[in-house]
């Protein structure tokens, strides 16, 4: 059977990258100005630009090359997320533009002391920022119940009891992303709640993308700080990425100064998991995990009693698979 045949749509591959640091208790991004935020005031953007098989011999050459022209920042680690590339999700879906599959990466940077210079335009910003309703280190944001709660119960109202994704229906998914029992909170599904606050019209992109807002929220629904074009949704998938992998790959002492006091670590921990850690809980956790031993060494820039200083013990990359930091995320 013979197809219609419809003009071609040029296809353009991307490279985004989510590059991480941490100062103190504050989880950083690495945003750059993109093609569409050379304007004052333009939505923040990762740096990404497009793949050059000419020049660019694999993907991970060409998104360093990338991130040093935009940012002049070095990243170590570097991970692949995922390919991003459905319909009309940096333009309307009519769109006869480019269209543009992105390959999203995670990247860590280690910040010492003062923050290392960047290029005209590009610099580190708070990541909850852009998503308040994750830092839940001092309990429920407030965010939760005074604004995305009336949102999604709007959305369910509209959305009736069918099953959708997953084979849950809308009102399951709130209860199992922003539901009142803090317990049940996973820090890891942070790609989800984005998601599902996208589907509800209660972030500005969605709007943006040609859906209508929630009920009464207007153009720009008012949850924390958009992005050019999928960057939020990108971004979302790297935080519950590191967030998830804390646990079984040591990528927390990508983030950490060669020595640390333990509780500089734990302070790590929390900024990225977004949740609050009992204090010696995690010190005989970790002590007993064997990731990291003392260096003899005292830090006195405590502001108290001096503190022993560790350091990340790599031998025991080679004494088993999966040395993360299993520490419970919860108290």
């Amino acid at each position: 059977m013979n197809r219609p045949s419809h003009p071609s749509i040029p296809m353009e591959i991307g490279l985004t990258a989510a590059i991480v640091a941490v100062r103190g208790d504050t989880p950083l991004i690495l945003v750059a100005r993109g093609a569409r935020g050379d304007e004052p005031g333009g939505a923040a953007a990762l740096p990404s630009g497009p793949f050059d098989p000419v020049n660019h011999r694999t993907f991970e050459i060409g998104l360093r090359a990338w991130v040093a022209e935009q940012t002049g920042v070095p990243v170590g680690y570097v991970e692949q997320l995922y390919t991003f590339g459905d319909r009309g999700r940096h333009s309307r879906a009519d769109s006869r533009d480019p269209h543009v599959v992105s390959v999203g990466y995670l990247a860590l940077t280690r910040i010492c002391g003062e923050e290392p210079p960047t290029a005209p335009g590009a610099g580190f910003r708070e990541w909850y920022r852009f998503f308040p309703w994750e830092d839940w280190r001092q309990g429920r944001p407030d965010l939760i119940d005074a604004t995305i709660m009336p949102g999604l119960r709007a959305f369910v109202a509209r959305g009736g009891d069918a099953p959708q994704r997953r084979g849950l229906t809308r009102i399951e998914r709130v209860r199992m992303l922003f539901g009142d029992d803090g317990d049940r909170f996973d820090e890891e599904n942070v790609l989800d709640r984005y998601e599902l606050l996208y589907e509800a019209g209660l972030v500005e992109e969605s709007v943006r993308d040609g859906r209508e807002p929630a009920p009464g929220f207007g153009e720009r629904p008012p949850l924390g700080e958009s992005m050019q074009a999928d960057h939020r949704r990108i971004l979302a998938t790297a935080m519950g990425r590191l967030r998830a992998k804390l646990k079984y790959r040591p990528v927390i002492f990508e983030l950490m100064p060669e020595d640390f006091t333990l509780t500089a670590l734990q302070t790590t921990v929390e900024a990225i998991s977004g949740r609050h850690l009992h204090k010696q809980n995690f010190r005989r956790l970790v002590e007993g995990s064997a990731v990291v031993e003392p260096t003899g060494e005292m830090s006195h820039a405590t502001g108290g009693r001096p503190a022993a200083l560790f350091r990340f013990r790599r031998d025991v990359l080679r004494e088993r698979p999966a040395p993360g930091l299993r520490v419970g995320i919860r108290g």
